[in-house]
C-alpha cells in the first residue's frame, strides 16, 4: 500500500469512527438539551479571531500564561490568556497539517507538504522537509523537536537549527489515523503511541526503554485491525492514561512501563484525568468516567449523544468538553451533573479546550478564540 493510499484510508477510518448514522444515510439528530440552568457562573472574558482551522489536525498548546494555536492556512498565533492579547502572529507559508508544539520560546507545525516549520516570536526560524506525513503536533522539549510521523517513525531535531539527531522506525499495521496521536514527555523520557502501545524512548538517542500495550490489532482487514493511540493523553503522578482508537481506555505505570488496566471503550478522541477519575467522550456522545486506580466505571452521561464531542478537560470541580455546534458543556467531575453551557460562534469547536492563566480557552473551526472565566 502506498503512503498516499495509507493516508487516504486513514482519513476515511477517522471519519467513520466519529459518526453515527441511520441505515438511510441520514445523520442522527442530537436530542434537545433543554434550558441552561447555571450552577457554575462563567463569563466570556475576551475573544480573538484568526483564519479558519477547518480539518487540520491542530491542538492548542499551553505554555505558562500563553496559548499557541494555528489555522489551516499556516497562521500561527500566540495569545496571552490572562489579557486576551496577541503576543505574536506568524505564517508558515503553506497549508498546515499538524500543530502546534511549543516550549515557551519556540513553536513548531507541520505543513501538508511535510515541512516541519519552527517559529521564534512569530518569525520563521527554520524549516525541514520530513520523509513522511505527520498528523500529530510536534513536541518541543529539552532544546529538541520530536516528530511522530505517519510511517510510525519518531524523530528528533535540534530546535535551534533543525539538525537531525535520530530516527526510530518500526513496522506496524499499514493504516494510521489522520488525527492527533500521543507524543509527550515523562520526566527524562519521551512517550509515543505506536500501534496501540505506549512506547518510552531515550530522548538523547532514540533507544526504546519499554513498551506497554493498551490495545491489540484485531479483525480480518486493515481497517478493522487499525489500533492507534489518540491524543490528548493525560498524566497524574506516575500514571499515564490514553485511549486506543475505538478499542480501549487504559493507564500505564510509567515508572516501570507496566499496563495498570484497560477497559473497552468506543471513542475516537483523547481523555483527561484527575487524582480520582479518567474522563472520556465516546463516539456516540456518551461521557464516561472511570476510576484512575483500577478502571472501574464510576458514572456516565448520555444526554450528549450524537453531538461529536471533543476530548474533555478537567477544570476545578468541572469536566469540560465542547461539540460540533460550538457549545461548551461543563459537568460536575463527581457525577456528571450539569453545571453550565457556554456559547461560541456556532462553527463547531475544533480542538479540546485548554486552561491557562485561570482562563478556559476554546478554539472554533471558524477561527474564533474565546477566553472564559468564573463570574
Amino acid at each position: 500500500m502506498t503512503a498516499q493510499r495509507t493516508v487516504l484510508a486513514a482519513a476515511m477510518v477517522t471519519a467513520l469512527g466519529g459518526c453515527a448514522w441511520f441505515g438511510s444515510g441520514s445523520a442522527v439528530k442530537p436530542a434537545d438539551l433543554g434550558p441552561n440552568v447555571v450552577n457554575l457562573p462563567v463569563r466570556q472574558a475576551w475573544q480573538l479571531s484568526m483564519p479558519a482551522i477547518k480539518n487540520a489536525s491542530i491542538r492548542a498548546q499551553v505554555q505558562g500564561d500563553n496559548v499557541v494555536v494555528a489555522a489551516a492556512d499556516g497562521t500561527v498565533v500566540s495569545v496571552n490568556a490572562a489579557t486576551g492579547r496577541e503576543n505574536w502572529r506568524g505564517q508558515a507559508g503553506k497549508t498546515l497539517q499538524a500543530g502546534v508544539g511549543a516550549d515557551g520560546q519556540l513553536a513548531a507545525v507541520v505543513t501538508t507538504s511535510n515541512d516541519l516549520v519552527v517559529f521564534e516570536a512569530g518569525k520563521k526560524l527554520w524549516s525541514k522537509t520530513l520523509t513522511a506525513s505527520a498528523f500529530t503536533a510536534p513536541l518541543m522539549a529539552g532544546g529538541r523537536v520530536f516528530v511522530l510521523a505517519a510511517d510510525r517513525s519518531v524523530s528528533a531535531f535540534d530546535a535551534q537549527n533543525g539538525a537531525h539527531l535520530w530516527t526510530q522506525k518500526r513496522e506496524g499495521e499499514p493504516l494510521v489515523l489522520r488525527q492527533q496521536g500521543v507524543l509527550m514527555p515523562y520526566g527524562n523520557t519521551l512517550l509515543a503511541g505506536l500501534s496501540g502501545r505506549l512506547v518510552a524512548f531515550n530522548p538523547d538517542n532514540g533507544n526504546v526503554q519499554w513498551e506497554a500495550p493498551l490495545a491489540s490489532p484485531r479483525g480480518t482487514n486493515d481497517v478493522e485491525r487499525l489500533v492507534d493511540l489518540v491524543g490528548p493523553a493525560s498524566r497524574v503522578g506516575n500514571a499515564v492514561c490514553a485511549r486506543a482508537f475505538q478499542a480501549t481506555v487504559g493507564c500505564v505505570d510509567a515508572n516501570v512501563g507496566r499496563t495498570a488496566w484497560t477497559q473497552t471503550a468506543k471513542g475516537a478522541v483523547g481523555i483527561a484525568t484527575d487524582a480520582e477519575y479518567v474522563f472520556g467522550t465516546e463516539s456516540n456522545g456518551i461521557v464516561q468516567a472511570w476510576s484512575l486506580a483500577d478502571g472501574e466505571k464510576r458514572w456516565s452521561v448520555d444526554r450528549f449523544q450524537h453531538r461529536k464531542l471533543t476530548a474533555p478537560l478537567v477544570l476545578g470541580r468541572a469536566v469540560v468538553m465542547a461539540d460540533e455546534s460550538g457549545l461548551v458543556h461543563m459537568l460536575s467531575r463527581k457525577d456528571g451533573a450539569h453545571l453550565n453551557r457556554l456559547n461560541t460562534d456556532g462553527t463547531g469547536v475544533a480542538v479540546a479546550p485548554v486552561v491557562a492563566a485561570d482562563t478556559l480557552v476554546v478554539v472554533t473551526r471558524g477561527g474564533g478564540i474565546y477566553g472564559f472565566r468564573p463570574d
